[in-house]
């Protein structure tokens, strides 16, 4: 998005933003029923968020996935234009390198932010994988876990992790500080349910508020 486009962008809408990035491991141990799940609980998130008119112009998605490759499936957009991308699973876990893309992004929005005079919530992070990290160097990782561990002791993130059944909940807990929550079966769009009514708690509050989060029925800890 170039200088200009940003500032049209926010003229037009002069809300504070509540960014969620969406970080969703498509590897190949995900195929069928999974993935299946998975893109139909973000077409729910996304008809959640536009039913709330406030959350509709502040929650932000963007979606990362990760599976040998890493890429942004959608950069930032506002949940009332933003287009649930159709996932595909296939290949290995570079879920490091994932998580360090997703970081760069947030950083990058909130810069655009600041040079638009636009105030923002404190962003989340919210990873499903049903794995461990597997085929990228340790390096990437321990990057990874680091750079989780210092942005939520400075308020900078606010990071979840979700694993869906199979996934390695002590690999996950040295990565999140928050304890990490296992999916109840394919509750992916209960999960999303979820998110959408968290995100509109949220985008609704006072900026730098405390916000009591629904309890989390789709998972357990």
């Amino acid at each position: 998005m170039s200088g200009l486009e940003e500032s049209v962008e926010f003229a037009e809408n002069p809300e504070p933003r509540c960014p969620c990035v969406l970080l969703l491991d498509t590897s190949g141990s995900m195929q069928g029923a999974p993935i299946a799940a998975l893109n139909e609980g973000i077409r729910t998130f996304k008809r959640d968020l536009e039913q709330d008119l406030l959350a509709a112009r502040r929650v932000e998605i963007a979606v990362v996935t990760f599976n040998s490759e890493v890429r942004v499936a959608e950069d930032f957009s506002t949940a009332d234009v933003f287009e649930p991308p159709a996932l595909m699973a296939g290949g290995q876990t570079f879920m490091g390198t994932g998580i360090n893309k997703a970081l760069d992004l947030l950083q990058a929005r909130k810069s655009q932010y600041r040079a638009n005079g636009i105030a923002y919530y404190r962003p989340w992070v919210f990873m499903i994988t049903d794995g461990e990290p597997q085929g990228e160097a340790p390096e990437q990782v321990q990057r990874a876990a680091q750079r989780v561990r210092e942005d939520e002791d400075a308020k900078r993130v606010a990071f979840f992790a979700v694993g869906v059944e199979g996934a390695n909940m002590g690999a996950l807990a040295t990565i999140a500080v928050r304890q990490p929550i296992r999916l109840i079966g394919l509750n992916f769009r209960e999960m999303f349910v979820w998110l959408s009514a968290s995100m509109q708690k949220v985008s609704q509050s006072q900026l730098g508020d405390q916000v009591p989060l629904p309890p989390a029925g789709w998972g357990a800890i």
